[in-house]
């Protein structure tokens, strides 16, 4: 599959890394830069290229809004954001991006996201089942993380519990733990509730990570994990925890 490829970033050092990264990948077919959002626009309408490769940073219309502004004119090329900022993962996915680089970008994680983007590619290619596909679930079935020099996709089913650490969310998955910026109730309400449950103010727990529940004899009761931890149950959410064993 060749990828016909629009690069926009209004640094032109970036503009030629990236370029120079590109030439290393045979997939990947250059087919112009832009140095702002509103030349991209223009650029994406006309040359309709399969993949924009898309700074978010940027003066006037930032990468974000370009991706809105092609969505609202019926374009819909895979998009990479590569940008230095961590913090803008989450509207970026829900921009439905294909993947997100942190700069400097190695050629290794270039090479994996452009695999993404051939899967995806070749998804959309993909002739529709004959069968009418059920409705999409209105819950979050993945979260993007920041880890080390690249963000990881940790499905909903992976996460054991949530801690809440200041602006941050701490992911528990198995042994390792990722921290997510974003507050718990807006987390909160992007899970699904016969899946997870809150306990606490800074506690969220997958319902099957729970063994058991136990109080203290005055009146305090503790969620016990089935790693052996233990989860004390704050007085507001005492209800969640009794509706999730039937009992009012």
């Amino acid at each position: 599959m060749t990828i016909r490829t629009l690069i926009v970033d209004d640094e032109p050092l970036a503009v030629e890394r990236l370029q120079m990264l590109c030439a290393r990948e045979p997939r990947i077919t250059l087919a112009g830069t832009a140095s702002d959002g509103e030349a991209a626009l223009r650029l994406i309408e006309g040359l309709q290229p399969d993949l924009v490769m898309l700074d978010i940073a940027m003066p006037l219309l930032d990468g974000l809004g370009v991706a809105r502004a092609a969505s609202r004119m019926g374009i819909r090329p895979a998009v990479i954001f590569v940008t230095a900022f961590e913090g803008f993962a989450v509207e970026a996915f829900d921009l439905a991006a294909v993947d997100y680089l942190l700069k400097p970008v190695a050629h290794e994680r270039l090479t994996r996201a452009i695999d993404r983007v051939e899967l995806a590619l070749r998804n959309r290619e993909a002739p529709s089942p004959a069968t009418t596909a059920g409705p999409e679930s209105e819950w979050a079935e993945e979260f993007w993380v920041p880890h080390r020099s690249e963000l990881i996709r940790i499905g909903t089913s992976q996460i054991d519990r949530i801690e809440a650490e200041r602006d941050y969310m701490r992911l528990h998955v198995g042994r390792n733990s990722y921290l997510l910026h974003q507050t718990i109730s807006s987390l909160e309400s992007r899970l699904d509730p016969q899946r997870f449950v809150r306990l606490h103010r800074s506690h969220i727990v997958r319902r099957e990570y729970i063994a058991r529940l136990r109080h203290d004899g005055s009146g305090v009761w503790f969620a016990c994990l089935t790693d052996g931890a233990e989860i004390r149950i704050g007085r507001t959410y005492l209800a969640n925890a009794r509706a999730m064993t039937g009992r009012s």
